[in-house]
């Protein structure tokens, strides 16, 4: 589990678009946010991620850089690229298993029947500072409850406004 404040291992993993996402590479303003999402085969997934993309700028405009990720296989990753309306969301693919133990991402496998792939992330979402610590984490077991955008931008307002510090260090 990451603990907050605590420097997020880095990622290197491809882009739907032909190029690469390198988490240490990220310089944003404020914030890098990171969705983690369980794939093509979850339709929530698909509708929070169709929200998010079509609010991208009310993040960017605060200085955040967002990306979704996912553990999908770069075939399965452009089809979510091609058939969800995502507009400008960067979509990263081809998460490992290792990878997202080290972000704490609880981790299920396929439902018999199901197009589920045979291992894939639950939810997660992140926000980190520009040197990488953990600022805000939510991971989940289950892919049924979001956090609210809404209420997300605006605890965002609050922390920069007042320069709101990471909680839960004590953990």
């Amino acid at each position: 589990m990451l603990k907050p404040e605590q420097t997020a291992p880095d990622l290197d993993l491809p882009l739907t678009i032909d190029a690469r996402f390198v988490l240490s590479d990220q310089t944003p303003d404020n914030f890098t946010m990171l969705v983690f999402y369980r794939g093509k085969h979850c339709p929530i997934c698909k509708r929070y991620l169709e929200e998010l993309g079509g609010r991208l700028s009310d993040f960017t405009n605060r200085g955040i850089n967002v990306f979704a990720i996912s553990m999908d296989s770069e075939e399965r990753a452009m089809v979510s690229d091609k058939e969800w309306a995502t507009h400008d969301l960067p979509l990263a693919h081809s998460l490992t298993e290792e990878q997202a133990r080290e972000w704490g991402l609880y981790i299920s496998e396929k439902r018999e029947g199901s197009e589920e792939p045979d291992v894939f992330s639950e939810p997660g979402l992140f926000l980190l500072r520009p040197d990488r610590s953990l600022y805000f984490a939510v991971t989940q077991n289950a892919p049924f409850t979001r956090p609210s955008l809404d209420e997300l931008i605006k605890g965002i307002d609050i922390v920069l406004e007042k320069d709101y510090p990471t909680r839960g260090t004590l953990t």
